[in-house]
């Protein structure tokens, strides 16, 4: 034609000119041998495929709320009784146990969900291993080279890369741990930060079992905490700390007698 392009009805009839073998082969679906001439056209060929795919596991017993609303970008492999929310992304190979379910707007790529762990919505899991029964979310981000153990908690707000954190452990709030390993039962407070990055190079964080680390915490690497350990409040560590101590460093607290809040000035009249 025009384009320079061949029609697939006129291959057959160049290829009997040339006395090549000419078989049938039958479509099972009419999609699979439509013509693509523009993006709308490729578009609704792609909503087909997602769809037909989406059929696939339903058939294997996974819940879709809406099959017309999740992409499959890769090789996604589904257990039983799994739930998918509206407006989630498979991308790469992706394994999800028995019993998961995963609410809206998450984008999961290049992992393993473990039986029975909840996703919440808005989540980005990106080359993780994640164990069962554990819970994700809201707004967390699991980076690459993160193993979770069965039963961690990683909450809102929550950023965690190339870090291993044990069964049991709970980091809920707005908290960024890097190059860490954690332990088992180890309560991590809101605000926590591990200070992995000098500028040049990272470094490492060991937080060992049973370790309970007060909010607004900025553990400076590399650094141990023993196991049992608290670390109180508002505490920089740049110290290993022993097991069972506690460990405090904020300022004192003071009271300062006479003092008066400065006022606004009056606005300017003229």
């Amino acid at each position: 034609n025009a384009q320079g392009e061949y029609y697939l009805t006129d291959v057959v009839a160049m290829a009997v000119e040339r006395g090549l073998p000419v078989q049938a082969c039958i479509a099972a679906d009419e999609a699979e041998v439509a013509g693509v001439n523009d993006r709308a056209q490729l578009a609704r060929l792609e909503r087909h495929y997602q769809h037909r795919l989406a059929e696939h596991w339903m058939r294997q017993g996974v819940s879709f709320a809406d099959p017309g609303r999740v992409d499959f970008r890769g090789d996604v492999r589904f257990g039983r009784d799994v739930f998918v929310d509206v407006n989630v992304v498979f991308s790469g190979r992706v394994v999800v146990g028995d019993g998961v379910r995963i609410a809206s707007n998450c984008v999961i790529e290049d992992s393993r969900i473990g039986d029975h762990t909840e996703i919440l919505p808005n989540c980005v899991i990106d080359a993780a291993e994640i164990g069962g029964q554990a819970r994700i979310g809201p707004f967390a981000r699991v980076r690459p080279e993160t193993v979770l153990g069965s039963g961690v908690h990683v909450g809102n707000f929550v950023e965690i890369k190339k870090s291993v954190v044990d069964d049991g452990s709970k980091i809920n709030h707005l908290s960024y741990i890097g190059d860490a390993e954690i332990g088992a039962r180890v309560n991590v407070g809101a605000g926590t930060i591990t200070c992995n990055y000098d500028g040049a190079n990272k470094y490492q964080t060991a937080i060992e079992d049973d370790v309970f680390v007060g909010s607004d915490t900025q553990l400076v690497a590399p650094v141990r905490i023993g196991r049992g350990a608290t670390i109180g409040a508002g505490t920089t560590v740049t110290r290993d700390v022993g097991a069972e101590k506690l460990v405090v460093s904020r300022v004192s607290q003071r009271e300062i007698d006479g003092w008066t809040r400065p006022r606004k000035r009056p606005p300017d009249s003229s």
